[in-house]
């Protein structure tokens, strides 16, 4: 496959050669890579986590989320479809036209939209929510997958396929707003649906809801909130204070979809965390993203959502039982 390398030498013609993104990247020293190394690169597109990481170390502003992208989606365009489709056969099966759909109950002007995977790995904490907000309100809520896994593998056509279909039936129900449970949904969507897209926290900020307030937590933040900082900044308004950050590890593995391609690396990053906070130990790590507090879980972790823990729920993910938890919100 021929990649349009003057392409991405010119994405990356301001390196300086400091080795920032390198040291900071544990994909990059594996395979002896600078982002300007495009040559090497190109056909390891697939295995970069898309974190953020380069681009907020880089002093001369390559962003290095948008360079793997544009190589995956070129990717996509020569060979039409993404490298060694096998690897992401189950996702692709689930989530090209996502098999547990459900806007039976969306109804509303402001629709919560819980995401893949907060309503399977905190169930208990979705429907506590999504209850006071129906009781106080009247919001509706819906479940759908956001799109991000098909765009994050370059699938542009599949991509615009998906807000298309969320676009519509949002339409169909009459929402002015949706309500995000997931840093990526509200990342990903803010832009793309044409109504308000608003985050969960920035919404009990708001409306002046009352919250419990552990103190002390340490939060690991989301790879889509490291540029801005909005989710981070309202929780910590809400919580009175600023909880230090975990920042051991870049990303919990599943960033960028790159496990199906890095499954050593993707699995350093959560067993990290999980030898850090171990499952029956006495401290937790709290994050308020459910796919990370998931991976964590899964590696032996002691997780918890910051949402659950503002609405005062002790919940760990149900990682046992999250993919029975997902399939159910088809029937909700």
């Amino acid at each position: 496959m021929t990649y349009e390398i003057d392409r991405y030498k010119e994405m990356t013609s301001a390196c300086i050669n400091c080795g920032a993104c390198r040291d900071n990247c544990s994909f990059l020293r594996k395979y002896g890579c600078q982002l300007n190394d495009v040559e090497k690169l190109a056909p390891l597109a697939y295995h970069c986590s898309i974190c953020g990481k380069c681009d907020q170390v880089c002093p001369v502003g390559i962003k290095g989320t948008e360079l793997f992208m544009e190589m995956r989606r070129e990717h996509v365009a020569l060979e039409d479809g993404v490298y060694d489709p096998g690897r992401y056969s189950g996702m692709l099966k689930e989530k090209s036209d996502y098999i547990f759909r459900n806007y039976k109950k969306a109804a509303g002007k402001t629709v919560i939209f819980p995401g893949c995977n907060f309503p399977s790995l905190f169930p208990k904490t979705n429907k506590a929510f999504a209850a006071m907000m129906k009781r106080e309100y009247g919001y509706g809520i819906a479940y759908d997958c956001c799109g991000r896994p098909l765009g994050l593998l370059g699938l542009e056509k599949d991509e615009e396929r998906i807000i298309d279909t969320i676009r519509k039936n949002l339409g169909e129900a009459g929402a002015e707003e949706i309500l995000t449970m997931c840093p990526n949904c509200y990342y990903y969507l803010k832009d793309k649906l044409g109504i308000k897209v608003v985050s969960v926290y920035r919404r009990l900020l708001e409306l002046g809801i009352e919250v419990e307030k552990p103190q002390g937590l340490k939060i690991f933040m989301p790879c889509p909130d490291r540029e801005t900082g909005e989710w981070y900044q309202d929780i910590s308004e809400l919580l009175g204070y600023r909880p230090e950050k975990e920042e051991d590890v870049n990303c919990c593995g599943l960033g960028g979809i790159a496990g199906a391609c890095e499954p050593d690396l993707s699995k350093e990053y959560a067993e990290t965390i999980g030898k850090k906070y171990p499952e029956k130990g006495e401290k937790f790590l709290c994050t308020c993203c459910a796919s990370c507090a998931g991976q964590f879980g899964r590696n032996g972790g002691n997780l918890r959502h910051t949402l659950s823990l503002m609405m005062g729920i002790d919940e760990k993910p149900a990682v046992k039982t999250s993919y029975i938890n997902r399939m159910m919100t088809k029937y909700k």
